[in-house]
């Protein structure tokens, strides 16, 4: 062995080649918020940005395929989908807001999808409306669930681990939530720049991040130019601790002037810089209006300085306790948690000082207790503005859901602090509490209950009340056909109705793809679709095939109802000649206009609800489902009778025949006049034959 020689390997030690000293282990409690027990132990689970991103994106894009529009009336429907599908299509219904006289509907947002509208038909050459109506709610699912992820990263770092996991699992399971994400509305918009914007209003404010001010600035004021201009009100907090919190600088005494004039000073200029976004919307406005249009001053002039015969309270006036009813429905135990989170730090700032730092603040610095108090004003301030209004409406109160879960969170974090201090106490022990799980049992039990609440009022919301986009679905894909196949335009016709199922059943099994079916030959038939005492419930024109026209009937509603916009053949430069045009028969004082009704009898098809148990019957709305001899039945689904339900059971869906029966249904039902749609098919069919 001694004619072999080793070699050892050993590190440099030259000074550029020696061992670095090991990294500093990053603070574990660096929020507002510090957890006091384990403090040695791993930070307490939360999810990563990108896991709690594609949580939201999953529930998120579900409500964007099954939820309900749940403002059809005057909001999210007649005033944002309908002018899209007119920009997309060429024609829709349109209110007295979309009117040049009164420009109150902002064309800069209901443009902004119009790109999602066509993305589908200009990429890949998707036929049919109805993809392009869940393409652009696909998008409000997307750009939502990117703006609540950023939201609770900036809590999981500013605040606390434990408050920005609860208030990410409160999100993602809230009714409100479920139904305002997906939702076509400047308030949704307002709810998306807000949440953006607070991600970057709750870092502290410092002199040494300018960058803060500004997109925390502009976010707030993109939200109210584009979006909703009451929305603004949420930033008050923001403004208030910019202007006068410290937040994360030291200020001696002697500095304070200087420091003021530096905040104040920074402050004007970054809102003068946000304030130019009102440039480009003005500019896109006045465009599609043909006159100089600046739509959120025209909103506040018509919400805040009405005529004496005009305004908001025209078109309902809610009782003061209505949003506290609403937020009930949406977010049940989140709200009173969330309405007693200032309380509650206060109560914390006395028995548990040492959640909050355990030293005190020098006066050259502010409290965690003063920052924290800020972040929790700004849904106080908007509750009590929106309360005092005659005119609510739950899409009002968008902007701020993601607060609701916020305050809940908070709330909730600070009952948890309660019950350790009551544990240590007792015990005496601070040992036994770090082992202890019924701290981790009292939050998992309110966030649980909170969420089986929501998830069974979405579900009540999705079973009881999704019936009339389910008919106007039925009618494109199955009545259509039915009437194609019967004048012999499909080039593979169809078996007869009572064979159909077992049709399709055999196509299912053999793996056969349906036969695509070009809708554009309906346009032959000139069908015209009605409805009446239903007009609120309408889903829209992009749930409708192209060449069937939407029309309404007289019933016992006396108000305005939308007119027809003028109709155009061209493309998106020939319709917005159409958004200047003023409208016949609209006004902004809710006047019923004759001219909007036409006779039922000219109707092809009519789509009405009834109830047979208990039928309501007037001069303008006869009982057209029971008239036989005039109206077939194409298709009818049972829809929830309030009336005659149990509160309980149509506030929650819950499952077994024992609740079900506490509910009463009645008729949801598309009807086919029979003499006008006979008389079309024998048309279609004397021209097809003519041709041949």
């Amino acid at each position: 062995m001694s004619n072999f020689q080793t070699i050892r390997f050993r590190r440099p030690t030259n000074n550029q080649e020696a061992e670095k000293p090991p990294p500093t282990p990053k603070l574990r409690h660096t929020g507002i918020l510090q957890d006091q027990l384990r403090r040695t132990a791993r930070p307490p689970w939360s999810p990563s940005f990108s896991l709690a991103f594609r949580m939201l994106l999953l529930i998120r894009v579900t409500a964007a395929m099954y939820s309900n529009i749940q403002d059809c009336d005057e909001g999210k429907l007649f005033n944002f989908w309908e002018p899209l599908h007119y920009l997309d299509k060429g024609y829709g219904f349109q209110t007295w807001e979309t009117s040049p006289v009164y420009a109150i509907r902002s064309w800069a947002y209901i443009s902004l999808y119009y790109i999602p509208a066509r993305l589908l038909d200009t990429v890949i050459h998707e036929s049919g409306k109805r993809p392009a109506f869940f393409m652009v709610r696909a998008f409000l699912a997307l750009t939502s669930s990117a703006c609540e992820a950023k939201l609770y990263a900036t809590v999981k770092d500013k605040i606390n681990n434990r408050v920005a996991r609860y208030m990410l699992f409160m999100m993602v399971t809230s009714a409100g939530m479920w139904n305002a994400a997906t939702a076509l509305l400047p308030s949704s918009f307002a709810m998306y720049t807000n949440a953006l914007a607070f991600s970057f209003a709750f870092v502290p404010p410092s002199s040494r991040d300018n960058k803060r001010t500004l997109k925390a600035t502009l976010l707030f004021a993109t939200g109210a130019i584009v979006g909703w201009p009451f929305a603004l009100a949420l930033a008050i907090p923001f403004v208030f601790e910019e202007l006068f919190i410290y937040g994360g600088d030291r200020v001696p005494a002697d500095a304070k002037g200087g420091w003021l004039v530096s905040r104040w000073t920074r402050l004007m200029l970054c809102g003068a810089a946000a304030a130019q976004i009102a440039v480009p919307t003005t500019l896109i406005d006045t465009f599609f209006y043909g006159k100089v249009a600046a739509v959120p001053w025209n909103i506040v002039k018509y919400n805040v300085f009405p005529d004496a015969s005009r305004g908001p309270n025209l078109y309902g006036t809610e009782p003061w306790y209505f949003y506290i009813q609403n937020l009930l429905l949406n977010f049940n135990v989140l709200v009173p948690l969330a309405l007693i989170s200032l309380p509650a730090l206060f109560v914390t700032y006395r028995i548990d000082k040492r959640r909050l730092g355990a030293a005190r603040p020098s006066p050259e610095e502010s409290s965690p207790f003063t920052l924290l108090g800020i972040r929790l004003l700004p849904l106080y301030i908007w509750f009590g503005i929106l309360t005092a209004q005659a005119h609510k409406e739950e899409r009002f109160m968008y902007p701020a859901y993601p607060l609701i879960c916020f305050n809940a969170a908070v709330t909730t974090y600070l009952v948890r602090g309660w019950v350790e201090v009551a544990f240590v106490k007792i015990t005496k022990s601070p040992y036994r509490a770090s082992k202890s799980s019924i701290f981790t049992f009292t939050t998992l039990f309110i966030v649980m209950f909170a969420s089986l609440l929501s998830i069974s009022r979405i579900f009540a919301l999705w079973k009881y009340y999704h019936t009339p986009m389910t008919i106007v679905y039925a009618f494109e894909k199955e009545e259509i056909p039915s009437l194609l196949n019967a004048t012999g335009l499909l080039p593979h016709p169809l078996p007869p109705p009572e064979l159909m199922a077992e049709y399709k059943a055999k196509k299912i099994q053999n793996r056969e793809d349906e036969d695509e079916l070009d809708l554009s030959l309906i346009k032959q038939f000139e069908l015209r679709l009605c409805l009446g005492k239903e007009w609120y419930r309408f889903p829209g024109h992009y749930l409708v095939p192209d060449g069937v026209r939407v029309d309404w009937i007289k019933s016992e509603f006396d108000g305005q109802l939308p007119a027809h916009f003028a109709e155009t053949q061209g493309g998106v430069r020939s319709r917005v000649g159409g958004t200047r045009v003023v409208p016949k028969g609209l006004n902004d004082i809710n006047n019923e206009e004759p001219m909007h009704y036409v006779d039922v009898s000219t109707c092809d098809y009519l789509i009405d609800l009834d109830f047979p148990d208990d039928p309501i019957e007037s001069e303008h709305e006869p009982r057209y489902i029971a008239d036989s001899k005039t109206w077939d039945h194409v298709i009818c689904l049972p829809f929830l009778d309030v009336r005659h339900s149990s509160r309980l059971t149509r506030t929650l869906w819950l499952p077994g025949e024992t609740w079900q029966s506490r509910n009463s249904f009645g008729d949801y039902c598309l009807l086919r006049n029979k003499k006008t749609v006979e008389k079309k098919i024998v048309e279609v069919r004397s021209a097809q034959s003519t041709k041949s």
